[in-house]
């Protein structure tokens, strides 16, 4: 069976069936036409068919169908034999040479036929291509960060504790054995410098109870990402089985110690993603804890991350890094302010 269309302008398509002798022979393709007005459904096979496309040329002169005798030229021999022997790097420079060629063919209006086939298929490919502004919102779409209200007029409305960890997660988590041991100035040994540089003072102020609650989930968070080894696979981290998570993350409730686990792993296994995940909202809490202006050290410390890497991260949920200088001392300080600001999409660089 072949099929044939001349619609197009300049291009030809033929549509032949396509007889495999591969294994899948015997694999047949049925379509299923529905009558919607009496519902009855006819099953009938169909072919499978290959469609191809060629350039129909002007009709030539007779000038152009005599064989010429003409010798090709020696910078045609040596395009020729780049484009069989040459290396990518030839390879391409013959390309850019062909592609300046048609250009300059283009300017003088005497481009060919199959140029300009080649020239529609490209302007009509691209009226359907999506712009910048549409490639940057699938982008930030698609960023590792927590859950946020990023329509908000208020800082402190962007990123809510109770909408990313859930409301009935963060009331389970206890803080009064860290508020009686304040209140008597009794240590709090927890392992994680960023939560016992601040833990006196956020456990000190009881009207605050919510970011208290924040500071031992970042607490556990935090230990739940240091106790997790090398995965099997090339940039996955495995995580530690339910026992050890229990011992680990004590005295946490059964069913924080699960949010943390299905928020950050997938049957075990941390990918890249859950890694990223897990690292912005350290960040997003870390912000919230420090009134949106933290000094990243005690963070970077705490995740055994590089500079660069938390900074990266921060920038993630919409935060400007800034440096200061105490003494011969540069703290980076990551400030979340209105509006966010998101890292863009990088653009290649213009060919010369």
């Amino acid at each position: 069976m072949a099929l044939h269309s001349s619609a197009h302008r300049t291009v030809d398509y033929t549509a032949r069936e396509e007889r495999s002798k591969s294994v899948d022979t015997v694999l047949n393709h049925f379509l299923a036409v529905i009558d919607p007005r009496t519902g009855e459904v006819e099953v009938v096979q169909a072919k499978k068919m290959v469609v191809r496309g060629t350039v129909r040329s002007k009709q030539a002169p007779s000038e152009a169908m005599q064989v010429s005798n003409a010798r090709p030229t020696h910078s045609e021999m040596r395009m020729e034999l780049g484009e069989t022997f040459g290396t990518k790097k030839a390879k391409k420079a013959i390309q850019a040479v062909a592609e300046n060629a048609m250009l300059a063919a283009k300017s003088r209006g005497k481009l060919g036929e199959d140029d300009r086939a080649l020239v529609d298929t490209i302007r009509d490919s691209s009226q359907h291509m999506a712009t910048r502004e549409e490639l940057q919102a699938v982008v930030d779409m698609a960023r590792p960060v927590p859950r946020g209200n990023f329509d908000a007029d208020e800082i402190q409305d962007v990123y809510v504790p109770a909408q990313i960890i859930g409301a009935e997660v963060l009331n389970a988590v206890p803080v009064m054995d860290w508020q009686e041991k304040v209140r008597k100035l009794e240590p709090v040994q927890v392992p994680a410098r960023f939560v016992a540089h601040r833990i006196v003072r956020v456990a000190g102020n009881e009207d605050d109870v919510q970011r208290l609650k924040l500071l031992r989930y970042l607490l556990w968070v935090i230990t739940f990402w240091s106790i997790t080894r090398q995965g099997r696979e090339r940039g996955t981290r495995s995580i530690a089985r339910r026992d050890d998570l229990r011992e680990a993350l004590a005295p946490a409730p059964e069913v924080v110690i699960e949010n943390i686990r299905r928020k950050f792993s997938d049957n075990g296994v941390m990918r890249k993603t859950h890694i990223d995940l897990l690292m912005t909202h350290c960040c997003v809490f870390a912000s919230i804890i420090d009134n949106f202006e933290v000094n990243t050290l005690d963070l970077r410390e705490d995740l055994k991350l590089e500079q660069k890497q938390l900074n990266q991260y921060f920038m993630e949920i919409g935060a400007r890094i800034k440096q200061t200088k105490s003494g011969d001392k540069v703290n980076h300080i990551a400030k979340l302010a209105l509006p966010l600001q998101f890292p863009k999409m990088r653009q290649p660089a213009k060919r010369r």
